[in-house]
Parts: structure tokens; sequence; C-alpha cells
């Protein structure tokens, strides 16, 4: 028991000193966000470019798949600057059109998450009331 105390601050800790480089922590689905967007069964995307954009040739010639992103204004048109931010430099990139993002993804990407959420937490609501607390 005392060593799984002990790793769990070694961890937080760790994660705190992380999170001290960032500064601010905003995920999928909240108007700051920018990064790399799963479409999966989301409406199509309205992108930026009709294109993919390419920085540099993807190694090997297996061709990949073009990855979804939301990135600032100045970053998809001085993309070759900013493509390693994304880890995306040897991808083809679409990028999309920040009214989609906020209009169409993020608000059903909340209402999704809300939703597990809800799931998560509401499976046996009320069952144990009054039991376990000392009392026969």
């Amino acid at each position: 028991m005392k060593y799984y105390l002990i790793a769990l601050m070694l961890m937080a800790s760790t994660s705190t000193a992380k999170a001290a480089d960032v500064g601010v922590s905003v995920s999928i689905g909240q108007p700051g966000f920018y990064g790399r967007i799963d479409i999966g069964d989301f409406p199509r995307p309205q992108i930026i470019h009709p294109r993919p954009i390419v920085v540099r040739p993807p190694r090997g010639r297996a061709v990949a798949e073009p990855i979804y992103l939301r990135v600032p204004p100045g970053h998809a048109k001085n993309w070759r600057k900013y493509c390693d931010r994304y880890d995306a430099c040897g991808r083809p990139v679409l990028f999309v059109q920040d009214r989609w993002y906020n209009d169409v993804y993020a608000p059903r990407y909340r209402e999704r998450q809300d939703r597990d959420d809800d799931r998560g937490r509401g499976g046996d609501k009320g069952r144990n009331q009054g039991r376990g607390h000392g009392r026969n």
C-alpha cells in the first residue's frame, strides 16, 4: 500500500510538472482546441483547401489517408513552418474550417461526451442507498 501511494505521488508530481510547461489545457470540443480531429461518423467537414496539403513526401511508398486538423489561420497559411507542431509534415492534411468546427463538430462532440458521462455515472442510481453504513 505504501509503495502504491508513493507511485501515485510521483505520477502526480510528474504530470504537474508537464502541465506547468503547457500552461492551459484545452480539449477537443472546446473553442480554443487546435489539433487533429477524428471525423468518424460526423458530417463531412467543410475544409479550407480542396486538396490535402503535404509538406514532405511520406516515407516509403504507402500513401497515408489525409488527416483532418483544426489550426489557427496563420498556421494553415505557413504550414511548412508549423507542421512539426502537429506531427503532420509527412502526412496529407485537410484543414477544417473554424465555422464548421464551432457550429457542427464541437456541439455534437460535447453532446456525445455528456451522454457517455451520464451512462458511466447513472448505472446504479439509488440502488445502494441506506446499505453498508453500519445500520442493520
